[in-house]
């Protein structure tokens, strides 16, 4: 397995039989980059693997219209996308996810689970490995709140993790937010989900360019059996 950092909460993980992509809306050159994501791009149209383009809701940040061109170039991508995006014209091989859903497409078997926000987030079976994607899914929780919106968040951010306990018997990676604009409880959120997920490796997300806010998180943890991994660049082929 590969998986390669594009920015914010988006991946493209490679495996045996299939490339996955999470949450594009944008790729950033960066003078560091380990790979140039349009010519990454080309070397999978050109691939037989079948690719999968996961979008976990219709915010700007992690959903970007050009996706629905690819198939164009690849004939075997296969989109699956949060029911809140709206689609304006007929693309082929889409498949509408729903919050709570179990279905399999091709080699892949899928679960939804809620947000905390908009739309989903994501576990994927694919060759033996499960790999989870939060998407906007993350314990919210702002310096202003009131105390009635905290808990409100608080008990709903659990009932999701809950779900996806009952639901998961081994998380390989999980893609999870780590956003410095909730100031020092950036932690809560991942640290929780470590905490009753214990997965393989925890690859944080949705920091903004931050790239300081992965090794914070990292060293403010102190786990058993997760590997977490910090990420420097844009465009980063992540060791795991």
């Amino acid at each position: 397995m590969k998986i390669y950092y594009i920015f914010h909460s988006c991946f493209i993980v490679e495996t045996e039989s299939s490339f996955l992509l999470f949450d594009y809306y944008k790729n950033k050159r960066d003078k560091n980059q380990d790979f140039d994501f349009n010519e990454l791009l080309m070397s999978i149209f050109k691939s037989n693997k079948n690719l999968y383009v996961f979008s976990s809701h219709s915010h700007q940040d992690h959903f970007n219209n050009q996706v629905l061109s690819w198939i164009n170039e690849k004939e075997n991508t296969y989109y699956i996308l949060s029911s809140d995006i709206k689609l304006y014209d007929n693309v082929k091989n889409v498949h509408t996810a729903k919050q709570n859903e179990n279905f399999t497409l091709n080699n892949l078997d899928i679960s939804t689970f809620g947000s905390t926000d908009e739309g989903v987030s994501f576990l994927i079976n694919v060759d033996g490995i499960n790999i989870f994607h939060a998407g906007d899914l993350n314990w919210w929780k702002w310096p202003d709140d009131t105390s009635e919106e905290g808990k409100e968040m608080e008990d709903a951010f659990k009932q999701i993790i809950d779900d996806v306990v009952k639901a998961a018997a081994m998380i390989d990676v999980a893609f999870f937010p780590v956003d410095p604009r909730l100031d020092d409880n950036y932690l809560c959120g991942g640290k929780y989900f470590i905490e009753k997920l214990n997965p393989k490796v925890f690859i944080p997300m949705h920091f903004w360019g931050s790239f300081r806010t992965t090794s914070n998180f990292k060293r403010s943890q102190n786990t058993l059996g997760t590997d977490i991994i910090e990420i420097s660049h844009s465009n980063q082929t992540l060791a795991i």
